[in-house]
């Protein structure tokens, strides 16, 4: 993410265009309920996200201890949810993962969907995950730019990710605003987005020459770098539209006041998203939030050397919640 904006300050001046506006992914035609469906999620709009799942074990004999709904990052899909879903198996918990709109499988791939229409998928999602599994606590897991999507929807009035789900996990959420930004940055960005919506860029993570780092795990970054679905590039209009939600989710911590319980999770070695912006953020949370900093985490934190660290505590805290709420039930 850095280091695409910082691509666009020395290939900018070296280009130039006839002015267009940014693209965005077009919705789909229909009306319908959402619902999941066998490896599909179908949106209210009649978009069909490719899902996946990683069940709780035993769970045929009987409902999950949990659900965690999780949200991927920029560039990514939901396979990201491979490594820690399968853990949260073991201690009886669900994951539930879809490709956000032009991300991994699903429909216009590289198109910013707008953050609007991510904070109403999350809506259906959670609408149709708790009509699927009915009476089961069900947790949101926003990482990176799906924290972003989940911490805009808890400030936004009526979603129902404040009224209807048990508690919210915020990994490494993407919150570096433009006012955290150089101006140069900014400018280069607004002019890249304008003149050149459909600009290229390489994708830091997937890249051979690799100046920040996303993780320390070096085979799980390989990887990254061989799945077709993992983007490898990101057009500017895209880039900037991720920039809009993050300047939302900047601002969003100051107007979240109340339930559900949040767990916000974060790396002392996060080269993504700088160490201000994030402090700023946690300090607005304040009590509302119980805070995890991880001295050996970068950003990838379910993915890193040191993951299961944090794999672990996302399910004792679930698990704690969960247990709490029933028993408040």
């Amino acid at each position: 993410m850095r280091r695409l904006l910082v691509r666009f300050c020395l290939l900018l001046a070296a280009c130039c265009a006839v002015a267009c506006a940014p693209l965005r992914a077009p919705l789909g035609a229909m009306s319908e309920p959402p619902a999941l469906a066998d490896g599909v999620f179908v949106t209210r709009d009649g978009t069909r996200l490719p899902l996946r799942e990683w069940a709780a074990d035993g769970a045929r004999r009987g409902r999950p201890r949990a659900l965690i709904l999780a949200l991927h990052g920029m560039s990514d899909y939901s396979n990201a949810f491979a490594m820690p879903g399968t853990f949260w198996a073991t201690q009886g918990i669900t994951t539930l993962a879809y490709d956000q709109r032009g991300f991994g499988a699903g429909p216009n791939p590289g198109l910013w969907a707008g953050a609007d229409i991510m904070r109403r998928d999350l809506d259906d999602f959670i609408v149709a995950a708790k009509a699927r599994f009915p009476g089961v606590p069900v947790f949101v897991l926003g990482e990176s730019m799906g924290g972003a999507v989940a911490l805009t929807a808890l400030a936004s009035p009526g979603a129902a990710l404040s009224s209807q789900v048990d508690g919210v996990i915020l990994a490494a959420p993407a919150v570096w605003s433009r006012g955290d930004m150089p101006v140069s940055y900014r400018v280069a960005l607004y002019l890249a987005a304008h003149l050149l919506p459909g600009m290229i860029l390489a994708n830091s993570a997937a890249s051979h020459v690799v100046t920040i780092v996303p993780s320390d795990n070096v085979e799980m970054l390989r990887a990254l770098a061989r799945d077709p679905l993992f983007q490898k590039k990101t057009r500017t209009d895209a880039l900037f539209g991720l920039v809009n939600l993050m300047d939302e989710a900047r601002s969003a911590a100051a107007h979240i006041k109340g339930p559900p319980p949040i767990l916000f999770l974060y790396g002392a070695h996060d080269q993504i998203i700088p160490a201000a912006p994030t402090r700023a953020v946690v300090a607005a949370l304040g009590a509302n939030a119980d805070v995890r900093r991880y001295p050996n985490g970068y950003h990838m934190l379910f993915r890193d050397l040191d993951g299961c660290t944090v794999q672990k505590d996302t399910a004792g805290w679930v698990l704690e919640h969960a247990t709490g709420n029933k028993a408040a039930d």
